[in-house]
């Protein structure tokens, strides 16, 4: 039975879902067990590739999965920098179903690291130009579609544990979420008087594709061996255990539900009580 029958039949459009193990993904299959029917968005493959993140057929693999759930599911690609194929992601997002109830920029790159007397601006550039610049972009056409529907909506953004505290050799990627924060705060204000609520989410390290990038690349370059960094990262956690994808999935349709009607503005520390500010 689902937790949330008011999710039923709602419209939510996930950006960067295409990669089965990534969080992306889970979110998206979370909302389709409420029933609502989702878009799925990633980056086109052969501009991932390029980037040196192929995406492979896993958009298609998450499709399936979502279908299998009962529910309608479209795709969309998209260039998350240029204005013009947001805007087009939004537009084909509500052509798919007749509305747009629930935005996900989920979205981001986490595997462009290094000390900041090192980082190429071109690196620096791409970081903030997915992270930050595309959830604005994203959040100004669905927002504004959701407006102009006139029965309020969700926009849910997943920043990190780095939107709160500062991480070496990932300044880029630390400013960025920090931003979304600060951009979370102010859509609030702004769109509050229209019924759409305006939230973050800050999970800790979550082993998704990117986390064990980050968990082997990060070890590496700071000098301590994989299993020495992997229990450090627990044993920083009250819990006692690194996040998984469905804390996340979980706290985002919360989130998009009714039950959350009354919450906007916020960061939700997902973290297992590592990170409590």
């Amino acid at each position: 039975m689902p937790s949330y029958p008011d999710l039923k039949g709602k419209v939510a459009l996930v950006t960067g879902a295409g990669r089965l193990r990534g969080l992306g993904a889970a979110i998206a299959l979370r909302l389709a067990e409420e029933g609502c029917r989702v878009v799925l968005h990633d980056v086109a493959p052969d501009a991932a590739a390029r980037a040196g993140v192929p995406l492979g057929d896993e958009m298609a693999a998450v499709k399936a999965a979502v279908t299998d759930l009962g529910v309608d599911c479209a795709t969309v690609t998209a260039d998350l920098r240029v204005e013009d194929e947001v805007r087009g992601m939004v537009d084909q997002a509500v052509g798919a179903f007749g509305q747009l109830d629930i935005l996900v920029n989920n979205a981001g790159i986490g595997f462009l690291v290094g000390a900041v007397t090192e980082m190429p601006v071109a690196d620096w550039d791409a970081v903030m130009g997915v992270n930050l610049r595309g959830a604005f972009l994203a959040m100004k056409y669905a927002g504004a579609a959701m407006i102009e529907r006139g029965q309020g909506g969700r926009i849910v953004s997943i920043a990190s544990q780095a939107a709160k505290s500062g991480i070496s050799l990932m300044s880029a990627y630390s400013a960025s979420k920090h931003g979304l924060i600060g951009l979370t705060r102010s859509a609030a204000i702004e769109f509050g008087r229209h019924g759409v609520t305006v939230n973050a989410i800050c999970p800790n390290h979550v082993p998704t594709d990117l986390g064990d990038w980050q968990r082997e690349t990060l070890s590496r370059r700071r000098g301590v061996d994989m299993t020495t960094y992997w229990q450090r990262l627990r044993d920083r956690v009250p819990l006692g255990r690194p996040g998984a994808v469905a804390d996340t999935a979980n706290a985002c349709a919360f989130l998009c539900s009714d039950q959350a009607s009354y919450i906007t503005g916020e960061a939700m520390n997902v973290s297992g009580g590592e990170e409590y500010h």
